[in-house]
């Protein structure tokens, strides 16, 4: 039977709040005694705090509290901190301070006399790999969330030949391989190999992670800007040194996160704090300057070895790559860079080898698509070259190393749940009509070089082991609870549908319960990673199932008969034999009261995480309540993967980009809301243009000092950057693993335009390799001309 409601477009319920200004995002919020934090932030690149003196800025009119690493719990090294007496970047905040109005504040933390010791510092990966090297850190230079802290140098014979642009490749932190690497290019009849270096790139936020919080009968209450609402709960509880039941979280809202905000952030908890420290409520807002200097996504400095047959399949594939980190614990970005080439190239034999490398730079975490969007900007390039080595078309080329649902996955070669690559590229090339575009390559129109590109991505999308949460009143309304955040993306609100699908619902019956923990949110993951379309429309649905069992149950347990007598319609639970007899959901609400037990909440199903448990014990007896956890085991990764089509036009005299004509075609399963997903593709579209051409983190290497801290020193582009032309569409193939057949895709399609805009970028030039990105009108200028880059190939953190 055909859907009603997934894959149909509707319009959230808190679009009317933002297009009125209604919503109220984390600094909006105002308590009575309100004080204002400032926080002193550090302006050298590594150093230790030897003596703070206060004394005048405690004196001064409306200073009520100062907040010192001294009050605060120290995180384990190399977590980011709260507050630190160690700062590791300029940025890093050293103490807050809280007054009656920010210009006190403000006129506090000028008064503070802090004596700092600068401390070695570097902002390059490979110059604290070489040979007595500088350290980011006192206790050592190598790290992420998945390797300890350590100290990692290479000898100098590992840098041989790194002037000439090869990356040095001493003892890796991790690796792997799989197959014979050696008779994989033995039987390659063309080998390109290269260095690269992907920038790391401002969050550039809209909401900066501004924070308020105050205590009131020992619970403390924090509205805050997270992308993910009751996955955030524990570990901001943790930090504010009380237990998930003494935190109310509020966040209904989140002005952007992009992986920056993917959970609670150590700063979240400087407000809390500061207000129990001062007996007050207290508000932190955050300038773009301090968030810029916050979260950065990380860096590449690598290589790629990859052999082609005569066909331009791919025989083997060794990657490596240095990763810089920044100054704290970072992401894995470097080792999902492995796995989305393992997928999405499917080598007979590859080998990988990387390291996270501390620097003394903005903090660093996952941005959209960390590792795969970074992997897809380095080596579809490299397919691009061996097409024109092997005179092989390059889309064709694509498809004959594109992932189907055989396809193997990652170091250990594990099974994935569907792929339909091909069929993304074949129906993006027919919308594009690659046949005829592809004729127009280097040629001029209108004195402008013409550059067509198709470019891939992929990012794993689902997960398993999270909680739904439904209820129905004895209104006979649907209320669906869920801990998504509600990033923008209105993916809380798409998901929900899934309940309403399954108990046929009109959804203008439904009411979404989202963004506050007191009202009782199920244990969701993360708005993060492309994961929320297949893992929380999967709670939705479960817990919708457990409220129909419950219908079908009580329909049988009024009006006789087994619970297989009946079926839902029109929001009744109706007799199949005789449609006459039949209950309406209103009803069996107030019969659920009643009955109580499993019914209307007195118990839960084992295993239901304790925050679900809590959650169904606030609501017991309100109604029929359905709850259920999703405990199934996926029988391999959910790939979301995608496929770009790019036309630019490139100004010869002053190296303008501007791009003609863009299609996107997403393997994202069953399309859960193809507005969203249009307009996600547009998003990714202005984010990628954002990376390729003009974003990127800088430091005065000398100093360790950011160059770009501001919206104007990193400007991201805006919609009048992108084509006039833009199409979206999605293979629509339905993913086995998922009981609406739905996958993810927030991240590939970034990725697939980062790529298709790279090698647009590179086939206007005539087939040009840049090996680096972003690629600026310096470099297309040189490239011209004719001229060596001003850049190196291996510098990072550079203009």
């Amino acid at each position: 039977m055909a859907n009603r409601l997934i894959g149909k477009d509707f319009t959230p319920p808190d679009v009317l709040a933002k297009v009125t200004g209604r919503a109220k995002y984390a600094e909006d919020y105002r308590a009575e005694g309100m004080l204002f934090c400032k926080l002193l932030t550090s302006p050298m690149p590594h150093a230790r705090v030897r003596r703070i003196d206060a004394a005048a800025a405690l004196k001064m009119p409306g200073v009520v509290a100062i907040l010192t690493a001294d009050e605060v719990p120290k995180l384990p090294e190399p977590q980011d901190p709260i507050l630190t007496n160690e700062p590791h970047y300029v940025g890093d905040p050293i103490l807050a301070v809280a007054a009656v109005s920010e210009e006190a504040a403000a006129a506090a933390i000028e008064a503070l006399h802090v004596d700092l010791e600068m401390l070695p510092f570097t902002v390059d990966p490979l110059e604290s790999l070489y040979p007595g090297g500088p350290n980011a850190r006192s206790t050592g230079n190598a790290a992420n969330v998945q390797v300890p802290l350590t100290t990692v140098k290479w000898t100098a014979q590992d840098f041989a030949g790194m002037e000439e642009g090869r990356l040095p490749q001493g003892k890796p932190t991790n690796e792997w391989s799989y197959g014979d690497l050696a008779a994989g290019f033995a039987k390659a009849k063309v080998v390109v190999e290269d260095s690269f270096v992907t920038p790391g790139i401002n969050h550039h936020a809209m909401e900066p992670r501004s924070c308020m919080a105050y205590w009131q009968n020992g619970r403390c209450f924090v509205h805050g800007s997270t992308q993910s609402h009751t996955l955030s709960v524990p570990g901001l509880a943790k930090l504010i040194g009380i237990t998930p039941d003494k935190l109310v979280f509020i966040a209904e809202f989140c002005g952007g996160g992009f992986g920056g905000k993917s959970e609670e952030y150590p700063q979240m908890a400087i407000p809390a704090y500061l207000a129990k420290k001062a007996g007050r409520p207290v508000m932190m807002r955050i300038t773009r300057e301090e968030e810029s200097n916050f979260v950065a996504r990380s860096g590449f400095q690598g290589s790629a070895k990859i052999g082609f047959a005569a066909d331009g399949r791919i025989t083997a594939l060794d990657l490596y790559v240095v990763q810089d980190n920044g100054a704290n614990v970072g992401f894995w970005d470097y080792t999902d860079a492995a796995d989305t080439a393992s997928l999405l190239y499917q080598p007979p034999a590859m080998r990988f080898r990387g390291i996270s490398v501390l620097t003394n730079t903005v903090a660093r975490t996952a941005q959209r698509g960390p590792g795969t969007n970074q992997i897809s900007m380095a080596i579809e390039p490299f397919l691009d070259r061996a097409a024109r080595a092997l005179k092989l078309d390059r889309l064709a080329i694509r498809r004959i190393n594109a992932p189907d649902n055989a396809a193997k996955f990652g170091a250990k070669q594990g099974p994935i749940t569907s792929a339909y690559q091909r069929e993304a590229l074949d129906k993006g090339a027919a919308l594009f009509k690659w046949a005829d575009q592809v004729k127009l390559s280097s040629t001029r129109q209108d004195g402008k070089l013409i550059g067509v590109g198709v470019g891939q991505g992929h990012h794993t999308s689902g997960y398993t082991g999270f909680d739904g949460l439904v209820r129905i009143l004895p209104d006979g309304k649907l209320y669906i609870h869920t801990g998504v955040g509600n990033l923008g993306t209105y993916t809380y609100a798409s998901t929900a549908r899934a309940a309403a699908e399954v108990l046929g619902y009109d959804w203008n019956r439904c009411v979404v319960v989202w963004g506050n923990s007191d009202k009782h949110l199920p244990w969701n993951f993360g708005q993060f990673s492309s994961n929320t379309a297949h893992t929380e429309s999967r709670t939705n649905y479960f817990a919708a199932m457990d409220a129909k069992a419950k219908l079908l149950e009580i329909a049988a347990h009024d009006l006789g008969g087994a619970p297989a007598d009946y079926d839902l319609a029109n929001e009744r639970v109706v007799a199949k034999a005789d449609p006459s007899k039949s209950i309406s959901f209103a009803d069996a609400a107030r019969r659920a009261i009643v009955l109580g037990g499993k019914y209307s909440g007195q118990e839960v199903p084992k295993g239901i995480n304790p925050i679900t448990a809590a959650s169904v014990a606030g609501l017991a007896g309100t109604g029929l309540i359905g709850v259920a956890k999703d405990g199934a085991t996926l029988p391999g990764a959910v790939p979301a993967l995608a496929a770009g089509f790019m036309k630019i036009a490139l100004d010869v005299e002053t190296g303008q980009v501007d791009l003609l004509d863009y299609v996107c075609v997403a393997d994202c399963g069953v399309v859960l809301h193809p507005r969203g997903l249009a307009e996600q593709a547009v998003g990714a579209l202005v984010q990628g243009l954002g990376i390729v051409r003009f974003e990127h983190v800088v430091y005065d290497h000398a100093l360790g000092i950011p160059a770009t801290a501001s919206l104007e020193q990193g400007k991201p582009p805006t919609y009048l950057d992108i084509p006039a032309r833009t199409t979206v569409a999605a293979v629509e193939r339905p993913d086995p693993s998922h009981p609406l057949g739905i996958k993810g895709s927030a991240e590939p399609i970034e990725g697939c335009a980062i790529a298709a805009l790279v090698c647009a970028i590179s086939d206007a030039l005539g087939g040009h390799y840049f090996n680096r990105v972003p690629i600026t009108r310096d470099d297309i200028a040189n490239a011209l001309a004719k001229r060596a880059p001003t850049r190196q190939p291996l510098e990072i953190n550079v203009v």
